[in-house]
């Protein structure tokens, strides 16, 4: 069953009939101007494609001719972009006629892989909809960018920027292979690549305070005169401060590996209220790693005790609603009580003390 076409679509393929069949076919013995005009269209391509909503139902949508037809268009794309590099990279040059058929082409299956995006509705996960929409954008703009190389080089010659900007084309569509093939596997992935942020931070900083390290920075200011003009070093305050806001780094990083652990084992994409919990799973600890750099980013001297316990709150108060629709969600059944009041506990310890300890500097 082909699903209706997006108005998205319809008003895409406007536009770039519009671009192609407004040309003067009289000025067409400029190559340049197909391949400019192209561009121009996708440019409006890509602008479309943030927008907008699928018009197919969840109950009757068939996940799997979904990813075959996706998969098709990114082959057919990659296929039109090496087309579209080989005729211009060595003489003859192709023909007015040729040139415009290698745009058509290559309009016609942008126009394809769009329509396909377009199908897949939210209720499959808004953070599987979102992952494939960047995907989709990285090869049109991949594209676009190949368009920009060819405009702006000599033709018939093959240059490093084309050999590049096909090769991102050719990427960019073989990332297919790698997009997560449902709503669980998506939100997974992201959370994997927060904690990766959120591990790479605690090592930041866990070096950074190192015993025999006072002065954070001295891998960067060589002058020691230069350093003793600055406040460089940690005071006896500060480490002390640091102790429970590392405590909370570590916690954040514990959060997201018990959570994606119970994601995996318990995570289901089997009804719509599953899906959207692991969509608001997804949502709230994205706001993880970015709470957590801030915290970090506080605590370099001159450190300001105020600013480390509002940054610590923050931490604090994300990784409680992060524990909070864990608990509520179905990827936590009662077998995984233990770790979430584990962590509620660490986590309100290690706060506590970082109050203790500022409490004076408010």
């Amino acid at each position: 069953m082909v699903p209706p076409r997006h108005r998205a679509c319809v008003k895409m393929e406007e536009l770039l009939s519009a671009v192609c069949e407004g040309m003067d076919l009289e000025a067409n013995d400029d190559l340049r101007l197909p391949l400019r005009n192209l561009a121009n269209g996708l440019r409006e391509v890509v602008s479309q494609l943030r927008e907008g909503e699928s018009l197919w139902k969840s109950e009757n949508f068939d996940l799997q001719h979904f990813w075959k037809s996706l998969g098709e268009c990114f082959k057919a794309i990659s296929h039109e972009a090496t087309k579209l590099s080989l005729a211009f990279s060595k003489p003859p040059l192709p023909s007015v006629q040729d040139c415009q058929k290698l745009t058509a082409d290559f309009q016609k299956n942008v126009l394809n892989l769009t329509t396909v995006y377009y199908w897949l509705p939210k209720s499959q996960g808004v953070t599987l909809r979102r992952l494939v929409r960047d995907a989709t954008v990285d090869v049109v703009e991949g594209v676009i960018q190949l368009l920009n190389v060819i405009l702006s080089t000599p033709l018939q010659s093959l240059s490093q920027g084309q050999l590049t900007s096909t090769g991102g084309v050719w990427e960019a569509c073989d990332r297919f292979s790698k997009l997560p093939k449902d709503n669980q596997a998506a939100v997974l992935s992201l959370m994997l690549s927060y904690a990766a942020i959120v591990e790479d931070a605690l090592e930041e900083m866990e070096q950074a305070q190192h015993a025999d390290n006072p002065d954070p920075f001295s891998d960067i200011f060589d002058d020691a005169d230069t350093r003793e003009n600055r406040d460089t070093y940690w005071s006896e305050a500060d480490k002390q401060v640091m102790a429970p806001c590392l405590g909370l780094v570590k916690a954040a990083k514990a959060c997201l590996k018990k959570v994606s652990a119970a994601m995996k084992t318990h995570g289901k994409v089997d009804s719509l209220q599953h899906i959207t919990q692991l969509d608001d799973l997804g949502d709230i600890t994205s706001e993880i790693s970015p709470s957590v750099d801030e915290l970090v980013l506080s605590l370099y001297p001159p450190m300001d005790h105020v600013t480390v316990q509002m940054n610590a709150a923050n931490v604090t108060m994300v990784l409680n609603k992060v524990l909070e629709i864990a608990k509520s969600s179905h990827v936590c059944p009662e077998s995984e009580n233990s770790w979430l009041q584990f962590l509620s506990g660490a986590i309100e310890h290690n706060m506590d003390k970082v109050k203790d300890l500022t409490q004076g500097s408010t």
